[in-house]
Parts: C-alpha cells; sequence; structure tokens
C-alpha cells in the first residue's frame, strides 16, 4: 500500500510571545525526511512572512496579534492549506487580517505557483478571470473597482476538486466582504490542466 495514499501527519506548532499567539503546521513522519524538513521550512517561513506583514508592535496599548490555519486538502499526496495573521491596535476601527497558502506535493517536496497548475503555454489567467467576471456578476459582488483580470501569481488553494482564487482584504472589495473567494470545478478547466500537478493528481480517476 502506498503510504502517501493516506492523508499525511500533522502537528501544530507555535509562536507565542507578548499579545502573540502564532499557530501553524508541521507535516511529521513523512518517509523521505529531507522533503519534510523542506516543506516545514517553506511553511515556518510564510508563517514569519505573515508576522512581517504586519509591522506589529506587541508594546502598544491593548494590541494583540493572533495566527491560524486550515487544511483544505490532505490527499493522494496533496497538501493545500491557508494561512491568517490577524493583528489589532487601539483606536484601530477593526484589525487587519492577511491570508496567504501553500499547495504541495508531499512525495516530492514541491510547492506549486498558480502557473504551474496549468499547461505550458496555456491561457490560464484569461480562462480564470473571464470564470470570475462571471461569479461577480450572478453573485453581485459589490467592487472598489471594475474587475479586468486576476495576478498570474494570484493567491489560492485547492479543495474539493475545485480551484479557490481568492483575493486579499480591500484588493477588489470592500472591507466588510473578507476574503472574497471563487471557487472553479477542475471540470470547468481540465483542458488546460497540469495533469502532473495537484489539480491533475486530485481529478484524477
Amino acid at each position: 500500500m502506498d503510504p502517501f495514499s493516506f492523508p499525511v501527519q500533522l502537528k501544530t506548532a507555535s509562536i507565542k510571545s507578548k499579545n502573540v499567539k502564532i499557530y501553524y503546521p508541521q507535516i511529521i513522519n513523512l518517509p523521505n525526511s529531507v522533503v519534510e524538513k523542506r516543506m516545514n521550512t517553506t511553511i515556518k517561513n510564510q508563517t514569519e512572512s505573515l508576522i512581517k506583514m504586519q509591522n506589529f508592535d506587541p508594546n502598544t496599548p491593548q494590541s494583540d496579534m493572533q495566527g491560524g490555519y486550515e487544511i483544505k486538502t490532505n490527499e493522494r499526496a496533496i497538501l493545500s492549506l491557508t494561512q491568517s495573521n490577524y493583528a489589532f491596535y487601539d483606536h484601530q476601527a477593526h484589525g487587519m487580517t492577511y491570508q496567504k497558502s501553500l499547495t504541495g506535493n508531499v512525495k516530492t517536496g514541491k510547492f506549486y505557483s498558480l502557473a504551474e497548475l496549468f499547461k505550458p503555454g496555456s491561457n490560464y489567467v484569461e480562462r480564470l478571470s473571464d470564470i470570475i467576471c462571471v461569479q461577480i456578476k450572478e453573485r453581485k459582488i459589490d467592487l472598489l473597482e471594475p474587475f479586468t483580470s486576476i495576478r498570474p501569481d494570484q493567491d489560492y488553494y485547492v479543495a474539493d476538486k475545485s480551484l479557490v482564487i481568492y483575493f486579499e482584504l480591500y484588493e477588489i472589495t470592500p472591507y466588510y466582504y473578507g476574503f472574497p473567494m471563487f471557487p472553479i470545478s477542475v471540470y470547468q478547466i481540465q483542458d488546460i490542466i497540469n495533469e502532473n500537478g495537484p489539480l491533475g493528481i486530485l481529478s484524477a480517476s
């Protein structure tokens, strides 16, 4: 039995100090310790990057920083997760949250950019942007300005055989919308998917 056909094992690590509580995942018990260490380093680096984005000063009165994560996919050797970081200062109308994600293959240790989910030379930016445009209209989402296109390196995660494209707070919508997310079924974009990438592996019969 292929051990990678089962969900990879995870533990929760933490960073705690004055007014700071950050939790992030770490992979454990992979057959390949080199891959495990490399992937865990990438996850921790992203955790630290989110902290830096806040420019947080824990000595400010009534300041608070909290970080967490969600596992979106953990099957067929594919691990997809999101990490979030929230910080609040006294006298602010509201705190600020940042979110980032990672999708990788626990057999190889490779994490994938959005472009690498698709065949080389494919028009993935245009295809995904068109689908998102339709969803914006159907869901009647209020925008800060007209939507034209995603970035080539747009944030995403993978869940339930769907590619979920998302945007940061204020990136395209007012704050009260939170993180606008656009699920796209892999079957809508099957013709341009990289068969050896996460979407191809997860959608294979």
